[in-house]
Order: C-alpha cells, then structure tokens, then sequence
C-alpha cells in the first residue's frame, strides 16, 4: 500500500480549489494508467479541500505516483478575488512514509467498531456494516474508513491510517521542539546568574 497526499499547505482559498483541481486529474490519470487510487480522508473547506489522503494500489503504483510528488501549478482565474491579477496557484503531493516503528502499535491500545459506509455513492455505497471507526485511547486519535469493501480490511487501513497520524503528531512535537531549542538561543539572560566560573 502506498499512501499520499495532496495538500494546499498555508496557501489561500484558491489552493483549496487548486487542490480539488488536482484530484480530479491525478483520479483520471491513475485509471488512464491502471492504478487504483481511493481516497481515504478529506478536509474539505467552502472552496474545495484543504488536503486530501490517498491510498495507491496496482503493479505501477509507484512509479505511476513518482510522476506527481512534487509541486503542481493549477492556473485559472480566481472565482473568489474578481479583479486579482495572479493565474498561478501551487499545491503539494507528497508521500507519506510509514515508520515500521509507528507500525507497531498495540492492539489493545485501540478500539474498533463497526458501522455503516455514508456518503455519496448511491448503490455503490456498502449497505452492511463494513466501515469501521477506530480510536486510538492513548492518543485520542480516532478515524472512519469505508473504502475497503470488507470489514477486515478497513480495520487494516485504519490502524495504519493511526500510524501515519501517530508519525505525524511525533513529527509536529520534534518541530516545534526544534522551534523551542532554536527561541532559547535567544532568551540568554545577562544578569542574575545562577553560577560565576572562572576559565
């Protein structure tokens, strides 16, 4: 399984478009290619999506997603800014490892329930119980997943999809430790010391 993203990072509204741009030519391009691609979780906004999750499965997944990690420019002319000169827009697609370390979890350690598939779908969507809500107690993590078509399944993909969000979060806390690290060479006080040496 291969697992990446699409996202608008800090941009504006218009990256949020661009980025549903974005998926809807990657979701042509991978069936054009014989790739299968289903979205596994979306932060939708008013003005399309702030990031999108994916999940890359076939023989030519990889070298087929290779062709589009990087930077993607959409161009058009803003529906939001009438009258605004820029035509560029940039959103990212970017893999997302996942640490065999993060892969470790422990089982006990998250509670799974079954529940039904929603969403848009009609007669494709799972009318059983097959989609599964998974929380990770330590964490509070907690996730829904429907695209697997059984139950086993989607109780896979949400314990790794809890491992890509536990590696994310660990990789938050080291950046924004590095942050503290870096305002503390700063913040030196130069009086009141609490030891005088000598050298």
């Amino acid at each position: 399984m291969t697992f990446f993203q699409i996202t608008a990072a800090q941009g504006p509204l218009e990256c949020e478009r661009a980025t549903l741009v974005t998926l809807q030519a990657l979701l042509r391009d991978a069936e054009a290619h014989r790739v299968q691609v289903d979205v596994v979780e979306e932060a939708a906004s008013p003005a399309g999506l702030k990031s999108v999750l994916l999940q890359a499965r076939g023989e030519a997944a990889d070298a087929w997603l290779r062709t589009w990690l990087g930077s993607v420019q959409c161009i058009f002319t803003s529906p939001f800014r009438p009258g605004h000169r820029r035509r560029n827009w940039f959103v990212g697609v970017q893999r997302c490892e996942v640490s065999p370390a993060a892969l470790a979890l422990d089982d006990g350690d998250i509670v799974f329930q079954a529940c039904r598939a929603s969403g848009k779908g009609g007669q494709h969507v799972n009318t059983t119980d097959s989609a599964v809500h998974a929380l990770h107690r330590p964490s509070g993590i907690a996730v829904k997943v429907m695209s697997e078509r059984s139950q086993h399944a989607n109780r896979r993909l949400a314990r790794t999809l809890i491992a890509l969000k536990l590696a994310e979060r660990a990789e938050q806390d080291e950046g924004h430790a590095r942050r503290s690290r870096s305002l503390l060479h700063r913040d030196v006080d130069r009086g009141n010391p609490v030891r005088v040496l000598h050298g």
